[in-house]
């Protein structure tokens, strides 16, 4: 099974920007569209971005102009560029296919706190 990484993610103020990077053991794109999740303090897990492999994207209405979620099938690693950060954005950000159907990796914490 694909193996996934997560990184990037780290403590910033609000307004600020982080992009954040999921890399793959293997091919991502022989998956029909990968997702990046996050869960919050109070243990919900949402599906924040989504990114098809015909290159369509979709993304939660609360981060819709604010995120962007890119691939790079040459480095097995999904992307998720993260602008205008908002401490209600402070969560383990993960990465995985959009049914969920890996073993979820390690996460990566973003916190946002002036």
């Amino acid at each position: 099974q694909v193996q996934l990484v997560e990184s990037g993610g780290g403590t910033v103020q609000p307004g600020g920007s982080l992009r954040l990077s999921c890399r793959g053991s293997d091919s991502l794109s022989q998956f029909a569209a990968m997702a990046w999740f996050r869960q919050t303090l109070d243990n919900r897990r949402e599906r924040v971005a989504v990114i098809t492999t015909e290159g369509g994207s979709k993304y939660l209405d609360s981060v819709k102009g604010r995120f962007s979620i890119s691939m790079d099938n040459a480095e097995n690693t999904v992307h998720l560029q993260m602008n205008n950060l908002d401490p209600v954005d402070t969560a383990v950000y993960y990465c995985n296919t959009y049914s969920s159907q890996l073993n979820w990796g390690q996460g990566t914490q973003v916190t946002v706190s002036s």
